[in-house]
């Protein structure tokens, strides 16, 4: 009974003092509270000079992430437009060079495989030595050319009739040389070697 009677004496002490601690502090944390900011926080000598610093460097950066995204969509409309011309370039330039092989080609195909009427000519022969082929004889130059075209524009059926305006030794020189060959079925039509 002693001992029920001391831990309620304590008890009672306690509730005392508690309501007390409790008090002092709320008057402690209250206490801050209470008080201006610039007493919590010391005002520090270059706190404006740094807050326009800030607010500069956020006007730095605005500024510049807007210049980068115009640069990018610039880029982006320039690469397309730098391409396309850029390929407009390069296909004038493979044209004008074909354009250059072709005359290169024609050139020399015309100097040293004439027609037989301008060899005649040409030669100190005597005209009835060259037989008469007429005038409508197409040089080395134009029957590689429509071989050419025609392979090009119907892979599928690549084969040119030949007639009388093909010289046979053109014929014959192409075809003994792998430039050409016959159709298997039909001797006077022949197509380019494929050289692939």
């Amino acid at each position: 009974m002693n001992r029920l009677n001391a831990i309620k004496a304590e008890l009672e002490q306690w509730q005392e003092l508690e309501p007390k601690s409790t008090k002092t502090q709320q008057s402690a944390e209250d206490g801050p509270f209470l008080l201006p900011s610039k007493a919590r926080f010391p005002e520090r000598p270059f706190a404006k000079v740094e807050q326009a610093w800030l607010e500069e460097k956020k006007e730095v950066l605005n500024a510049v992430t807007e210049r980068v995204v115009m640069l990018r969509e610039d880029n982006e409309k320039l690469s397309e437009h730098g391409i396309l011309q850029d390929m407009k370039r390069k296909i004038t330039k493979v044209k004008d060079y074909h354009g250059t092989l072709m005359e290169m080609l024609s050139d020399m195909l015309n100097e040293h495989f004439p027609l037989p009427g301008q060899a005649a000519l040409g030669s100190k022969k005597k005209k009835g030595a060259v037989p008469d082929y007429g005038q409508n004889l197409i040089s080395l130059s134009e029957i590689l050319e429509q071989l050419t075209n025609k392979t090009l524009e119907t892979p599928h059926e690549p084969y040119v009739t030949t007639d009388d305006s093909y010289w046979p030794p053109y014929i014959e020189m192409l075809l003994r040389n792998g430039i050409a060959t016959r159709h298997p079925e039909d001797c006077n039509k022949i197509r380019l070697e494929f050289f692939y």
